[in-house]
């Protein structure tokens, strides 16, 4: 298999092409469904081309699944658009992670479903889902220096918990049909997730009697 720094243009071009054939073919047929001449297919290359690229659907599906993670990361980024209010920031947080889970939500459970049963993509999903943790972390971290969360809180374990919550919830309405709208959702997601971490009365939310 070709390392990706190593591909040249027409390689790369490739590459993307049945990273895009598989996207498409697990959206639509699922990760068991999916054969990898179905694959190549869609990308209009042969059998043998696939194996230049990727070692099997495994490592395909592994390499789509990191882009979709991405691309929710990206989109759930809070940018400087948003007020400094930590309370303002974490809703948006929510709200934009909702969306992104809206745009994603069959392949993510797609590859919790694929991971249990596949070791790699099981060590795939805890890589991925790290940088969330990650970001969630920094951002407790964050505000307990500044005075404005519980001290007390472990910064991992609390990003890991309170982003469960967001994530079954996202599951839960979005896959499931809970019936809630966004705003109602967005609004008690953030209020559970600033009530938790204990934000101080040095937060506008607490300021404005939210």
């Amino acid at each position: 298999m070709i390392v990706k720094s190593e591909l040249t243009a027409r390689g790369r071009r490739t590459r993307d092409a049945l990273v895009r054939a598989g996207r498409d073919a697990f959206d639509e047929h699922g990760y068991e469904s999916v054969r990898i001449d179905d694959v190549c297919a869609r990308a209009g290359v042969s059998h043998g081309t696939f194996y230049t690229y990727f070692d099997s659907k495994e490592a395909l599906f592994g390499e789509v699944a990191a882009a979709v993670v991405g691309e929710m990361f990206t989109a759930s980024v809070v940018g400087p658009g948003v007020p400094g209010d930590p309370y303002a920031r974490i809703e948006a947080a929510n709200r934009l992670y909702l969306r992104a889970w809206a745009a994603n939500s069959r392949l993510v459970r797609m590859l919790e479903q694929a991971a249990t049963a596949e070791e790699s993509l099981r060590g795939l999903l805890l890589e991925l889902r790290e940088v969330f943790v990650r970001r969630g972390a920094e951002g407790l971290r964050r505000l307990q220096e500044q005075g404005l969360a519980d001290p007390a809180l472990d910064p991992r374990l609390t990003a890991v918990m309170l982003g469960g919550m967001v994530e079954h919830f996202a599951h839960v309405w979005l896959d499931l049909g809970e019936r809630a709208d966004e705003r109602t959702a967005v609004e008690l997601l953030t209020k559970l997730w600033a009530r938790a971490i204990g934000l101080t009365p040095a937060s506008s939310w607490q300021q404005e009697g939210v």
